[in-house]
C-alpha cells in the first residue's frame, strides 16, 4: 500500500475515534455542574468544562431556567437541584457499567 494511503487511512481513522469521544449534552452538564460545584466565574467553568464562552453561555442559561445552577452576581453556583442531579447521574453510569 503507498504511503499516501496509509496516511488518508490514518486520518480518516483518528477523525473517527475523535467523534466516537464527542460528550453529549449530559456529559457537559456534568462537567459544568462539577465546575460550579464550589462557585466559578464563567470563565473558570469555561475551562474546567472545556467549552467555548457562547456554548457555556447557553448551557448556564438552560441549566438556570431549570433550577440546577444559580447566578450569583459574577459567579456560578450548582444547586441542591444540581447535585441531586450528579447523584443521580453517577448512580446511572455505575448501573451502566
Amino acid at each position: 500500500m503507498p504511503i499516501e494511503e496509509y496516511i488518508k487511512n490514518g486520518i480518516r481513522d483518528s477523525l473517527k475515534d475523535r467523534f466516537k469521544k464527542r460528550r453529549g449534552g449530559f456529559e457537559i452538564i456534568v462537567d459544568i455542574l462539577n465546575a460550579a460545584m464550589e462557585g466559578a466565574k464563567k470563565t473558570e467553568i469555561v475551562y474546567k468544562a472545556n467549552l467555548n464562552f457562547k456554548r457555556a453561555g447557553n448551557y448556564l442559561s438552560y441549566l438556570e431556567e431549570r433550577q440546577l445552577i444559580e447566578n450569583m452576581g459574577d459567579e456560578y453556583r450548582t444547586t441542591e437541584k444540581g447535585k441531586e442531579f450528579l447523584r443521580d447521574y453517577q448512580k446511572m453510569m455505575e448501573r451502566l457499567e
